[in-house]
């Protein structure tokens, strides 16, 4: 079992749920999916295999590469390398 996120037509995180594979979301559930893992946080994973650099959360972005938190401030610049905003 693995994390899947659904996106909007714009890639922002709908919701998170369990499942066995991208596919299933797919053909159960309809829309746009991207795994995500629960251990990845900053470009970083525990065991060394990091998916999307972050761990998405309901409302955080998608831009092909990785997920990332709203900007929380306009002065707030995302890290290009973690995905965090600093």
């Amino acid at each position: 079992m693995a994390h899947f996120a659904e996106l909007s037509d714009d890639n922002v995180v709908l919701r998170v749920i369990v499942a066995d594979n991208k596919e299933w979301c797919e053909n159960n559930l309809g829309g746009t999916w991207v795994q995500t893992s629960y251990n990845t946080h900053g470009g970083q994973h525990p065991e060394g295999r990091p998916l999307h650099k972050n761990y998405a959360g309901i409302g955080y972005h998608f831009d092909g590469v990785g997920f990332y938190a709203p900007q929380p401030f306009p002065s707030w610049i995302k890290d290009e390398e973690t995905y965090i905003w600093q």
